[in-house]
């Protein structure tokens, strides 16, 4: 009698295990956000990110910061080495990468941006995309809810790498109060990310190796500030490096 106890106990158990080990399944992946998704390549020491080159624009409104697995000692040379350098991938759907998949990626790298007058340095490169550190869709801000910002809303914490999620996607109007996301992947590295706001605005990233007194949120003298200004707010951080600037996509058309 005891060992048929033991024998349907361990039978629960097992089922039990099984059931937990099922994956979450997944909504369907929405074919609008297929298509050439251009990135910035970066580092800082040998860790090597990509990020994507928002738009304001379905499929390309999205923020998203990935850290890569790269082998190739030239690849990490040229980004090393140059102020900017993009990549043309294949087209893909670029929900995978907002849901934190780990995928290869077949892309052109360019030194410059790509849709600007970039040189062609490899074809064809696959690139492997091993963790998402940050993803925020950008998304319109509805009449009913649009306020300027105030203290709770300026409210930034860092966030650990292991358990980020998709940050708030409304986009706030324009404005000299810039808010900063800030991922740690690292004891005490930090990447700061500028919050996208409603035209005009601008795309801004830095990594901070320590923090202690650097606030990330702060008011500038326009609400697209130059990147020295931002380098100047970011003066009591400790040690930092720019990692990319971008005013152009973000005018008001």
């Amino acid at each position: 009698m005891r060992a048929l106890f033991i024998t349907l106990l361990m039978t629960l158990v097992s089922f039990a295990s099984a059931a937990e080990s099922v994956p979450e399944e997944l909504p369907p992946l929405d074919p609008a956000y297929v298509g050439v998704h251009g990135m910035v390549l970066m580092n800082q020491s040998s860790s090597i990110f990509a990020y994507h080159l928002p738009l304001y624009r379905k499929p390309h409104n999205v923020q998203l910061l990935y850290k890569l697995e790269v082998k190739s000692v030239a690849l990490v040379q040229l980004i090393r080495d140059n102020d900017l350098v993009t990549i043309k991938p294949k087209p893909f759907n670029l929900q995978r990468l907002m849901r934190g998949e780990k995928m290869a990626i077949e892309a052109d790298i360019y030194m410059g941006h790509f849709e600007r007058d970039g040189m062609l340095v490899y074809e064809n490169m696959t690139l492997n995309f091993a963790k998402k550190l940050y993803v925020r869709k950008l998304e319109s801000a509805k009449p009913s809810k649009v306020k300027a910002l105030d203290d709770e809303s300026l409210d930034t914490k860092v966030v650990d790498a292991k358990a980020v999620e998709d940050k708030s996607s409304e986009l706030q109007p324009s404005s000299n109060e810039q808010v900063y996301d800030v991922v740690s992947y690292g004891k005490s590295d930090r990447i700061y990310i500028h919050r996208l706001q409603q035209a005009p605005s601008f795309d801004h990233l830095i990594h901070i190796d320590v923090d202690a007194g650097c606030l990330p949120t702060f008011r500038t003298s326009t609400a697209v500030p130059k990147r020295t200004e931002l380098q100047y707010k970011f003066l009591n951080c400790g040690t930092m490096k720019p990692l990319y600037y971008e005013t152009e996509d973000f005018k008001k058309r």
